[in-house]
C-alpha cells in the first residue's frame, strides 16, 4: 500500500523529489531537510499533492 508522493521546497515552492510513502504507518505529511538546487542551499522539503 505505497503512494507515490512528492517534495517540494518551503522557500521557492518548487516541486524538486519524488518518494514513496505507506500510508497506514505515516499517516502524516512527510518532512525532510533536503538540497535545492533551485536555492542552491538545503531547506524544509514537505509533502505535496
Amino acid at each position: 500500500m505505497r503512494v507515490l508522493v512528492t517534495l517540494a521546497c518551503s522557500q521557492c515552492k518548487r516541486r524538486n523529489y519524488n518518494t514513496t510513502k505507506n500510508k497506514r504507518t505515516t499517516p502524516e505529511k512527510l518532512s525532510f531537510r533536503k538540497h535545492c538546487r533551485f536555492c542552491n542551499a538545503h531547506t524544509e522539503h514537505k509533502e505535496t499533492k
